[in-house]
């Protein structure tokens, strides 16, 4: 087949993805990336099982940054909530009362599906 640009048909996109995908030195990058990720998957598992402290260090680094990120979440939803608030105050009083009611019904509905999601 031909090098040349696809017209957008959908066929010729068809073909266009199967070629790329069929590129074997794709393929062989891909999967040697893959090997040497598991290799140094492996050895880094071997040195942590050699030295628990250090298994334990990291442990608690990750547990670390994982509840620094979760402050994080909490601060940035917190400022886009007093942005809100200070954007609705700014409003006039009937257009504040209007706004709000949608807002609410709004997160009413989304906690909503939410709740039947994790259920």
């Amino acid at each position: 087949m031909s090098d040349t640009p696809s017209s957008g048909e959908p066929i010729d996109i068809l073909l266009k993805s199967t070629q790329d995908l069929l590129r074997p030195e794709e393929l062989v990058r891909e999967a040697t990336r893959d090997l040497v990720k598991e290799e140094i998957r492996r050895h880094l598992e071997k040195t942590l099982k050699e030295d628990p402290k250090l298994q334990q260090d990291l442990r608690d680094a990750v547990r670390e940054l994982l509840a620094a990120r979760a402050m994080e979440y909490a601060a940035l939803l917190k400022v886009g909530t007093t942005t809100a608030r200070l954007g609705l105050s700014a409003l006039p009083p009937d257009v504040r009362r209007a706004l709000t009611q949608n807002l609410v019904d709004l997160v009413s509905k989304e906690l909503g599906h939410i709740a039947e999601r994790s259920l």
